[in-house]
C-alpha cells in the first residue's frame, strides 16, 4: 500500500523514466486529478524541465459535460498547466457506447500530441482488475488476459510515440487518500452510478464483495495479468522468425505458410499478425471463421471476413487487411487542378509532379474530375487491343478493393489515366509538351494494398 502522497509521486516518477514532455488524458476524476497533481509536484520539486500539458474529451454524454470541462480548465489555470479540450461525437451504434466513445477519446489524443510527447493516462489497479474480469467474461485467452500494459507503442498523427499508465499499479483507495490529503477537487461522473454497464456493475457490485472476502484480490488479479502479459511477450519472440517468413512486405499473410502449422500455432501467427495492424484480438470462433471461409475458401472466390472497421480479404495466395470505406462506384468530384486533391474516404491526397511524367497536362477549356469504379473497354498504354476493365486490373495485379478505390482521372469525358496504375492513349503527353505525374499520397496504405 501506498504510504503517503509523496510515495505515489516518487511511484510515477519512476514510472515515466526519462520523458519529459508528456500529455496527460484529464477526465476531472479523482484518478486523472491524482495522475496531474503528482506530475505537476514533479515539476516543483524535483524536474522544472518537465512539459506538462492536459487534454479533456467532451464526449457530449452527459448533461454536466460542460461542467466538467470548466472544472478541468480551472484546475489547469490555478496549476499553470496548458489545456486544452477535444469536442467529440461518439457513434454508439458500431460497437456500443463505451467502446466508442474510448475510440474517439484515443482518437483526440493521437490527433493532439506533438513532436517527442507522450500521453498518460490514469488507470489504476482496480481499473486492472475489472479489465481482466471483463476479459474472462468473454472467454480471451493470454492476450486478453494481459489486459492494460503499463507502457506501449502508440500510433499518433505525427508518428510513433508511447502511452504510458503509471498509477496502474496504485489502488483507488490509494488515491482517493492522496486527493484527501492534497486537497484535491475532483468531479464525479453520475454514470458511473449506472450498473448497467458492465465495468460499473463489477465496480459497483461484485469487486466490494471480493475485496472484503480477499482484500488483495485486486494485486493478486493483477499479477495474473502481469504473468499473462509475460507468457505472450515469449511467444511473440518465439514466433517472430515464422512471422516475418510468412509475410509480404506490404502486410499480407501468406496463407501457404499457415497450411502446415497446428491449430494453436496458426492461431498464434494469426493473432500477432492482427496486433501487428493494430486490431483488437478477435474470440477464438472468429479466427475460425478467417481460416476456414477465407483462406480455405475455393480459389475462384472472393471472400470477406468483417472485424470491426476492417474486413480480411484473401488475395494472391495471402490474407489481407482492408479498411471498410462507403461505396464510392460511380461518383465523380471536380479537381481545381493543379490545387492538391484531398480524396474522400480518408483515401490520400493527389499531388501534380511537373515535368516528372508522362501524362499531358489539362487544356483550359478540360475540366479535371476525379471518379471511381472502372466500367467498360479501353485501350491503355503498352498494349496493342483493348481489354475489359476486369482484365486490365487483373493483368496489373491490382486487388479487387483497390480496383474500387483506385482514383480514375478525366478530362471532360475522357479518360487519362488511372493513378498509379496506367495511362490511355488519349492522356499520353506529347513531343512538344512538358509531361506530369500525379502523385498518390495514399493514408494507411498498409490497410489499402
Amino acid at each position: 500500500m501506498m504510504k503517503s502522497s509523496q510515495t505515489i509521486v516518487e511511484h510515477v516518477f519512476n514510472k515515466i523514466g526519462h520523458f519529459r514532455k508528456i500529455l496527460v488524458g484529464l477526465s476531472g476524476g479523482v484518478d486523472s486529478t491524482v495522475l496531474l497533481h503528482s506530475l505537476y509536484q514533479l515539476k516543483q520539486q524535483q524536474l522544472p524541465e518537465l512539459e506538462i500539458r492536459a487534454i479533456h474529451i467532451h464526449h457530449g454524454l452527459n448533461n454536466k459535460a460542460d461542467e466538467w470541462e470548466t472544472h478541468c480548465l480551472e484546475l489547469c489555470h490555478q496549476w499553470g498547466i496548458p489545456f486544452v479540450c477535444y469536442r467529440v461525437t461518439v457513434d454508439p451504434t458500431k460497437n456500443g457506447i463505451e467502446a466508442a466513445a474510448r475510440e474517439a477519446r484515443y482518437q483526440a489524443y493521437r490527433d493532439e500530441l506533438a513532436e517527442n510527447e507522450i500521453i498518460v493516462t490514469a488507470q489504476h489497479l482496480d481499473d486492472q482488475a475489472e479489465t481482466f474480469i471483463l476479459a474472462l467474461k468473454r472467454g480471451s485467452g493470454p492476450a486478453g488476459l494481459s489486459s492494460m500494459p503499463e507502457s506501449l507503442n502508440f500510433n499518433a498523427t505525427i508518428g510513433q510515440t508511447w502511452l504510458l499508465r503509471p498509477l496502474l499499479e496504485v489502488s483507488r483507495n490509494d488515491l482517493e487518500i492522496y486527493a484527501a490529503k492534497e486537497k484535491l477537487i475532483w468531479v464525479e461522473d453520475d454514470s458511473n452510478q449506472d450498473d448497467r454497464y458492465d465495468r460499473n456493475f463489477l465496480r459497483l457490485r461484485v469487486m466490494p464483495t471480493l475485496a472484503q472476502r480477499w482484500p488483495y484480490f485486486a494485486k493478486a488479479v493483477s499479477r495474473s495479468a502481469s504473468l499473462c502479459a509475460e507468457q505472450e511477450a515469449l511467444l511473440d519472440e518465439l514466433l517472430q522468425d515464422s512471422l516475418d517468413e510468412m509475410m509480404d512486405y506490404r502486410g499480407g499473410l501468406f496463407i501457404d505458410g499457415l497450411h502446415d502449422c497446428t491449430q494453436a500455432k496458426r492461431n498464434a501467427l494469426l493473432r500477432r499478425w492482427m496486433a501487428l495492424h493494430q486490431l483488437s484480438m478477435p474470440p477464438f470462433n472468429q479466427l475460425q471463421r478467417i481460416w476456414l471461409e477465407v483462406a480455405l475458401a475455393r480459389q475462384d472466390a472472393e471472400p470477406i471476413c468483417q472485424l470491426g472497421n476492417v474486413d480480411i480479404r484473401r488475395y494472391q495466395g495471402a490474407l489481407w487487411i482492408v479498411r471498410r470505406i462507403n461505396s464510392l462506384l460511380g461518383q465523380q468530384f471536380t479537381w481545381h487542378y493543379p490545387q492538391p486533391f484531398m480524396l474522400p474516404e480518408a483515401l490520400g491526397t493527389l499531388n501534380v509532379m511537373v515535368d516528372e511524367g508522362q501524362i499531358r497536362p489539362p487544356m483550359p477549356t478540360e475540366k479535371v474530375t476525379v471518379r471511381f469504379g472502372l466500367q467498360g473497354t479501353y485501350k491503355i498504354v503498352g498494349r496493342m487491343h483493348s481489354r475489359s476493365s476486369k482484365k486490365i486490373w487483373q493483368e496489373l495485379g491490382i486487388s479487387p478493393w483497390m480496383r474500387e478505390r483506385t482514383p480514375l482521372i478525366y478530362y471532360n469525358e475522357q479518360l487519362i489515366t488511372a493513378v498509379g496504375c496506367f495511362i490511355t492513349p488519349e492522356g499520353l503527353v506529347d513531343n512538344e509538351q512538358v509531361g506530369v505525374a500525379f502523385h498518390w499520397d495514399k493514408f494507411d496504405e498498409y490497410q489499402l494494398k
